[in-house]
């Protein structure tokens, strides 16, 4: 069980850092919408952050998340370089890839972990991350590439 709390402080850190990440970078845009988009970025990741601290403090409660189905846009694309003047698509691109860092993170994590319970939390934590990433993937996809629509 020590070992599971561990986990959820360093998922509750990485969630931090996300919301920071985002945050500043709503910070800097001048763009009203990639602003917003942003914004709500971060807020997401306050959200995601209070679910886990949440698991953190119920220790009987078991952490499940529906699995997306992963097309895997994100590794389709290069990493970004936040700008302030960087296009929308792009700026979706970068969010796409921190989560999927994420996600890789925990995926590796899980395939280390030799405790089922830890290996269990990991997979969990990975499937949160393919989440969040699928759904920045639709954005990016219907933004990227309008010429289909």
């Amino acid at each position: 069980m020590r070992n599971y709390k561990e986990i959820l402080k360093m998922a509750i850190q990485n969630e931090v850092e996300a919301f920071e990440f985002y945050r500043d970078a709503a910070v800097k845009m001048k763009d009203p919408a990639m602003k917003r988009a942003f914004q709500e970025l971060a807020d997401e990741e306050a959200g995601h952050k209070a679910l886990l601290e949440g698991y953190l403090e119920n220790d009987m409660k078991e952490m499940k998340f529906t699995e997306e189905a992963d097309y895997k846009v994100a590794e389709t694309v290069e990493a970004q370089v936040l700008s302030v003047d960087m296009p929308f698509k792009d700026a979706i691109a970068l969010a796409m890839k921190k989560e999927q860092e994420a996600m890789e993170m925990y995926q590796q994590f899980a395939c280390a972990s030799e405790e089922g319970k830890q290996k269990e939390t990991f997979l969990e934590l990975a499937k949160m991350e393919l989440g969040h990433k699928a759904r920045l993937e639709d954005i990016y996809t219907n933004v990227a590439f309008v010429e289909v629509w």
